[in-house]
This record gives C-alpha cells, structure tokens and sequence, in this order.
C-alpha cells in the first residue's frame, strides 16, 4: 500500500505543477484525510503512517519544483495551516501556539510538523495551487480565482482527490485587453 500511495501523490502533484505552472516561491497547500486513503470515513481512522508517506513523497516532489509547502490541519484546530516558519516570517503571518496532534490537527499535519526542517502553525494563508485528499476543502486557502484542475485520477488510495490552481482576475469591460501570456 505504502507505494501505491506514494506513486499516486508523486504522479498527481507533478501533474497538477505541469498544469498550473507556478513560478518559484509560490505555495502549494496540502489538504488530506489519512482515514479516507485507508478507506474510512473522515477523521474516524487515522494514519500517522499514512501522513508520513504522503508528507515525504511531496516534499521531494515541492522541493524540486522550488515551491513552498503548506498543510492544513483538522476543523479542530479551526484548519489552522503547518509551514516552515521562515515563510511565516517572511510573509508576516501571525503564529499561533499549537502543535497539531492526530485528533487534533490531524494526521498529515502531525507528519508534517515532524517531517518540517522548522514548523509552526499559523491561522490563514493564501495558496497559489493544492491537492485535496479526502474531501478536506483546502478551498479557503487557495487564492481567488479557483480553478479545479482535471488529473489523470480522482483518487489517492480509497480518498477521492480534488485539485485547484488559481488564475489571475479578469477585470473590466468590453474595452479591457488581458494579457494571455500569464496565469
């Protein structure tokens, strides 16, 4: 299971980074139920194993691409969100004093916290793309426009997958002239 799990994220982060085409620096958010890759209902089975898996494979994956990794944690702890904290403090985020835990934060937040060179949790940040294993609805931290993003599957595990990138708004009128060469 181990690594048709860790095939499935490789396979489909690289995929949605060659959709999305972020530029260097920008952030990728990670939202994902452990209990619902092993086939459960959310937050009813979860996996500190399973997190770990999916943290690691990505980090490789982020971290060749040059991109900044966020991950959600659990509505127990308000979807607070694990980052490195120099983001933190380069993008004057707020901290917040949590360390999240499997029943609350959640399992690939946990892993994340132990898996990161220097975590912190901080309330709300603004992704530029994600991957949303198990219905976790990282929606909210993903920068307006949303685009959901058509992957070559819909599933990590048993987990259904939904993927976002953004675009930028188009603005004005008749008149307006858009410049089609960025997002």
């Amino acid at each position: 299971m181990e690594k048709e799990i860790r095939e499935q994220v490789i396979t489909l982060s690289e995929e949605l980074i060659e959709n999305a085409k972020p530029e260097a620096d920008e952030l990728f958010i990670l939202g994902c139920s452990s209990s619902e890759v092993i086939g459960e209902k959310i937050g009813s089975h979860g996996s500190a194993e399973v997190g770990e898996w999916i943290i690691s494979s990505l980090q490789d994956v982020l971290k060749k691409h040059k991109l900044n990794f966020a991950v959600q944690c659990c509505e127990h702890l308000n979807r607070g969100i694990v980052v490195e904290k120099a983001f933190a403090k380069q993008n004057n985020l707020t901290i917040c004093n949590v360390v999240p835990i499997a029943h609350a934060g959640g399992s690939a937040a946990t892993a994340a916290y132990k898996l990161f060179d220097n975590p912190v949790v901080v309330e709300h940040i603004t992704a530029d793309l994600g991957m949303d294993i198990g219905d976790t609805e990282i929606g909210m931290h993903v920068r307006h426009v949303q685009v959901p993003v058509r992957l070559s599957s819909k599933k990590v595990g048993q987990a259904h997958t939904t993927f976002l990138k953004n675009r930028y708004k188009l603005i004005g009128g008749a008149r307006a002239q858009y410049n089609t060469s960025t997002k």
